[in-house]
């Protein structure tokens, strides 16, 4: 097991469950890494990402999270047990029942970490009926830079595995439609998930990800539930310079 990639991802926890940021409180959210053996850490169900430590993270086994996407009509109990069973370490704490997603989103090319979060000015719009929008639509430069062009939108499913297999078909849409993976993943009625090569990449998605919830909702609030939103042709400039690919560069996105 690495321990700088453990450390990297309770920084990155810490960074995402900070009060003030409003991102996560209590035991929501979690986090992963995907470690050299192709296997990942995870957030233990009910540890707290802004106090995350060594014993509150679990090393679970890929290809046992994998095999569960093969497999239907799961019981809670039974998808439960298949959790317990894929920790390398039988004595650790149960990985999160969000395990499942993070174990497919971590299989895809250049992806090492994943964030998920449930974020106050995101989910005031994945509550409305302004949710779709929010992540086909852009509203300024540094979202997409940040973000990416546009968001996956997965409609709300009952969290756990049922949530794992609509989020990877889902992304597997977005990335047949624009042969690239996505940055941003929205769930309806539910949060956020970022992904990304780097920790500094999926806190700096879901920190811009929150501001332009916050000022998406300010827009529509002033326009009378309306927005100006970028054209796609702005949003692919933008997406497209060289300048602002630099600038994913230096700030190690």
């Amino acid at each position: 097991m690495s321990e700088k990639l453990k450390k990297q991802l309770i920084q990155l926890s810490h960074e995402l469950g900070r009060e003030e940021r409003a991102l996560a409180i209590l035991g929501e959210g979690n986090t992963s890494v995907k470690l050299e053996n192709g296997n990942f850490l995870v957030k233990a169900s009910g540890s707290c990402l802004g106090t995350l430590s060594d014993d509150g993270i679990t090393e679970c086994n890929v290809s046992n999270i994998l095999d569960l996407f093969n497999q239907s009509e799961l019981s809670d109990l039974e998808v439960d047990k298949a959790l317990l069973d894929s920790r390398v370490v039988a004595e650790s704490k149960k990985p999160s029942v969000e395990a499942t997603f993070h174990g497919y989103l971590l299989s895809l090319p250049g992806v090492k970490f994943v964030g998920h979060t449930h974020p106050i000015h995101v989910n005031k719009l994945l509550c409305s009926g302004n949710g779709r929008d929010f992540a086909e639509r852009r509203i300024f430069p540094d979202q997409i830079v940040c973000c990416g062009a546009e968001s996956v939108f997965v409609p709300y499913v009952d969290p756990g595995l049922e949530l794992a297999k609509a989020i990877k078909e889902q992304v597997e849409f977005f990335i047949g439609r624009t042969s690239r993976a996505p940055v941003t993943i929205l769930i309806e009625n539910h949060g956020l998930i970022c992904i990304g090569k780097t920790w500094q990449g999926v806190l700096a998605a879901s920190l811009m990800a929150n501001k332009s919830a916050e000022i998406l909702a300010g827009a529509l609030a002033c326009g009378n539930g309306s927005a100006n939103y970028l054209a796609n042709d702005q949003v692919d400039r933008i997406a497209g310079r060289p300048d602002e690919h630099y600038r994913q560069k230096v700030l190690n996105l």
